[in-house]
C-alpha cells in the first residue's frame, strides 16, 4: 500500500455504479488500487466503465443488479468474494423511485414507497450481505450515500428526505453493532453536484444552485469520490457512525451580512 494507492490490494463493491458519483467512485477506488466490483440495473454502461478500468491496467467486473432484490443483492457479493477472494469495501450508492415536488398530501403512496425502497430499503439489504463477507476478509469499511437532503429537510420532497434522513439512521446503527468487529461504517452527504440530474435541469437551475451555495459553485463527482477513498482507507480508520457533507459550506449556516458594493457603513448606534 502506498500514499499514492491507499487500497492496493483491496476489494470493493460500489452500487449505482453506471453512471454520475458512482461511476466517478469506481474511477477513484480503481486509481486509489482497489478492484472494483460494479452493481447497477444498466448492463451496457456497466460494461463500458469496467473495460475503460480494465484498459487502464485495473481490475473490474461489472454484475448487474437490482437493489431492491434480495436474491440479486445477495449474489452481487457472492460473485465478488468468489471472483477476488475477499470484500475490503462497499459504496452504497444507488438511489431511486420517489416522486417530483409535491406537497405531502398530494404524494402518490406508491411513489412515496418506492423511495423508501430504492434509496432506503436497498441500502439495507447491501449491508446485509456485505457485512457478513467483510468479516470473513477480516474487517472493512461502509460508505453509505445519503443527501444534505437527510440532513436538512427539502420541502416537496417527502419521499427522498424520509429515505435519506433514515439511511444516516441505518449508518449509525450498522456503525455501532459492527465497531468491535473491523467494520466501519460512515455516509456521506453530498449537496448540488454536477450529474446528470443536475445538467438536465438547465443553465439557469445550476446558476441557481451554484449561487444558493456560500462557495459560490456546485460540486463534481469526483469530490464526493475522493471523500469515498478517504473513508475506504486507514487514513480514516477512527471514523465509523459519521455523516460527512460535501456541500460546499451549504449546511453550515447562514452566510455573513455583506454591504452592497459602493455604500458607506453605518454608524455604530451606540456612538453619539
Amino acid at each position: 500500500m502506498s500514499i499514492e494507492q491507499p487500497l492496493d490490494g483491496r476489494v470493493a463493491i460500489v452500487t449505482g455504479a453506471s453512471r454520475g458519483i458512482g461511476a466517478a467512485t469506481a474511477r477513484a477506488l480503481h486509481r486509489a488500487g482497489a478492484a472494483v466490483v460494479l452493481a447497477a440495473r444498466d448492463t451496457d454502461a456497466l460494461n463500458t466503465l469496467a473495460a475503460e478500468i480494465d484498459a487502464d491496467g485495473g481490475r473490474a467486473l461489472a454484475v448487474p443488479t437490482d437493489v431492491t432484490d434480495p436474491a440479486a443483492v445477495e449474489r452481487l457479493v457472492a460473485v465478488a468474494v468468489d471472483r477476488f477472494g475477499r470484500l475490503d469495501a462497499a459504496v452504497n450508492n444507488a438511489a431511486g423511485g420517489g416522486h417530483p415536488p409535491t406537497p405531502l398530501a398530494d404524494v402518490d403512496v406508491a411513489a412515496f414507497d418506492s423511495a423508501l425502497t430504492v434509496s432506503l430499503r436497498g441500502v439495507f439489504l447491501a449491508m446485509k450481505y456485505e457485512i457478513p463477507a467483510m468479516l470473513g476478509s477480516g474487517g472493512g469499511a461502509i460508505v453509505n450515500m445519503s443527501s444534505t437532503a437527510g440532513l436538512q429537510a427539502v420541502g416537496g420532497l417527502a419521499g427522498y428526505v424520509s429515505a435519506k434522513f433514515g439511511l444516516i439512521g441505518l449508518t449509525r446503527t450498522a456503525a455501532l453493532d459492527y465497531a468491535d468487529a473491523g467494520i466501519r461504517v460512515n455516509a456521506l452527504a453530498p449537496g448540488p453536484i454536477h450529474t446528470e440530474q443536475l445538467e438536465a435541469a438547465g443553465e439557469h437551475a445550476r446558476r441557481a444552485a451554484a449561487q444558493a451555495m456560500p462557495m459560490k459553485r456546485i460540486g463534481v463527482p469526483d469530490e464526493v469520490a475522493a471523500a469515498v477513498v478517504w473513508l475506504c482507507s486507514d487514513a480514516s480508520s477512527f471514523v465509523t457512525g459519521a455523516t460527512l457533507p460535501i456541500d460546499g459550506g451549504k449546511l453550515a449556516g447562514a452566510p455573513p451580512f455583506r454591504r452592497p458594493v459602493g455604500t458607506a457603513p453605518r454608524p455604530d448606534a451606540s456612538s453619539s
